[in-house]
């Protein structure tokens, strides 16, 4: 049974608390929370401590609190020769430091509170400090999703770089297309099962291969009426911008 103590109670804490005690032979030993509001109703409240002094030895520590706090915690982790890892996408392995062992165990993957996610799908990004305590939270891994990497803090760091532009910015551009449905009164709904096309399309295809509309062909009479539509200078900034982008490629 391999034990595992939570520090934090944000949205991914709450994802990776939901999916432990999903596992018979994984074993959720504490939770470390200032404010327990988001997890007092899918976890035992005895399980849950917001003294940090009053952690118990457990297999693995899992940090899942903002890139700003992750310093506050580990210096302020009162336990010795621990495992103790981040979820962080951008942070360096090296941002640990009271302790010898020490790892990441990011998932690459966007998390609300409210929204389930099927944890055999998120690819696990694993870094840890030396072989051994690499293989424990490949074990931990594996239990959730086939789909494990070992992957170094600077991959890490261009993994999330990616993962911004596809998700973050793919999103953005997703309110800014509801925007312009808005302000000619049509329903975004219509744009949706294009949405879902253009992401199923990429499941067969390359990115470059998948890419279509005006820029894609040259077609630069829609692209001047586009501009002429676009009265709103930041979209017309972000649609020349992406559009050039595109016609480089």
């Amino acid at each position: 049974m391999t034990t595992i103590t939570i520090l934090g109670a944000g949205k991914v804490a709450k994802h990776l608390i939901l999916n432990i005690l999903e596992q018979d032979n994984l074993q959720l030993q504490q939770i470390y929370a200032r404010n327990s509001d988001k997890i007092n109703d899918v976890v035992d409240e005895a399980k849950i401590v917001n003294d940090i002094n009053a952690l118990k030895p457990a297999d693995i520590f899992i940090i899942a609190v903002s890139d700003d706090a992750i310093e506050e915690v580990t210096s302020s982790f009162p336990l010795e020769n621990q495992l103790l890892v981040h979820t962080s996408g951008t942070m360096p392995l090296s941002l640990i430091k009271n302790t010898d062992r020490k790892g990441v165990f990011y998932m690459l993957q966007s998390f609300s509170f409210d929204k389930s996610l099927d944890f055999s799908e998120i690819p696990f990004c694993l870094e840890a400090s030396n072989p051994k305590d690499f293989k424990t939270l490949e074990n931990l891994a594996v239990k959730f999703s086939e789909k494990v990497y070992k992957i170094n803090s600077e991959q890490r760091k261009a993994i999330h770089l990616a993962a911004v532009f596809v998700n973050n910015f793919a999103n953005h551009m997703f309110v800014l297309g509801e925007e312009i449905c808005k302000e000619n009164s049509v329903p975004f709904e219509i744009l949706k099962p294009l949405i879902f096309e253009t992401t199923k399309k990429i499941e067969h295809l390359s990115p470059l291969e998948a890419q279509t509309g005006p820029a894609a062909r040259h077609d630069l009479q829609t692209i001047e009426q586009h501009q002429e539509l676009l009265k709103d200078a930041n979209k017309k900034e972000i649609y020349n911008l992406i559009t050039k982008s595109i016609l480089k490629k």
